[in-house]
């Protein structure tokens, strides 16, 4: 029986468009790929989520990638919040999962400077029974020590948790931990999913 629902938060509960931030910084296509592919598509993003160095640390590693556009990369860096918007459904649909009686939990890699920038747009983490983000912990998905640190925290039962998230490897992950897990490509998909596994909506 399905107790807890774990949501990620990247599309899931907010737009990521880092193409966002490139128009209206004004990048040509060239730029936008260039800086996209030094950033946000680079390894060293997912370590960015993982915060294990300074910011000014993880900013020079990116310009390393791409050091004739040492400008642009810090202008992305710079207004990275931009990329992030709230759906206008999140708050109402988490509410609506804890009016049924269910635990509703954030698990989602989230840089520490991006959390500081974006708080605005997290504000339904004021409706949510708990969160890890792995900023806080130096761990990030799909590795299966973030998924056993949120079980732990909250002294949940795997069992008892579907995991929402869009990307694939990530759910993989979540059901060798024991949980049930949906790959988020909508709401209205994902409430029909949640209803297969016996949530009601």
């Amino acid at each position: 029986m399905i107790k807890n629902i774990i949501l990620d938060v990247g599309r899931v509960l907010v737009e990521w468009e880092p193409t966002y931030v490139f128009k209206e910084l004004g990048f040509s296509p060239k730029v936008a790929q260039a800086v996209a592919e030094a950033t946000v598509n680079a390894q060293e993003w997912n370590e960015s989520d993982r915060s294990l160095v300074t910011e000014e640390e993880q900013l020079s590693l990116f310009v390393k990638k791409a050091p004739e556009y040492e400008r642009e990369i810090k202008l992305f860096w710079n207004n990275i919040d931009l990329a992030i918007v709230q759906y206008p459904y999140a708050r109402p649909w988490i509410r609506s999962m804890k009016e049924r009686g269910y635990q509703v939990y954030i698990l989602s890699n989230y840089g520490k400077r991006t959390y500081d920038m974006t708080r605005e747009a997290l504000s339904f983490l004021e409706d949510v029974d708990g969160q890890v983000f792995s900023y806080e912990v130096h761990q990030i998905k799909p590795e299966p020590e973030i998924y056993q640190t949120l079980l732990k925290k909250y002294d949940l039962h795997a069992e008892e948790c579907v995991f929402l998230d869009d990307r694939s490897d990530n759910i993989e992950t979540a059901r060798t931990q024991g949980m049930k897990g949906i790959v988020f490509s909508g709401r209205e998909d994902a409430d029909s999913k949640l209803r297969e596994y016996g949530v009601e909506l």
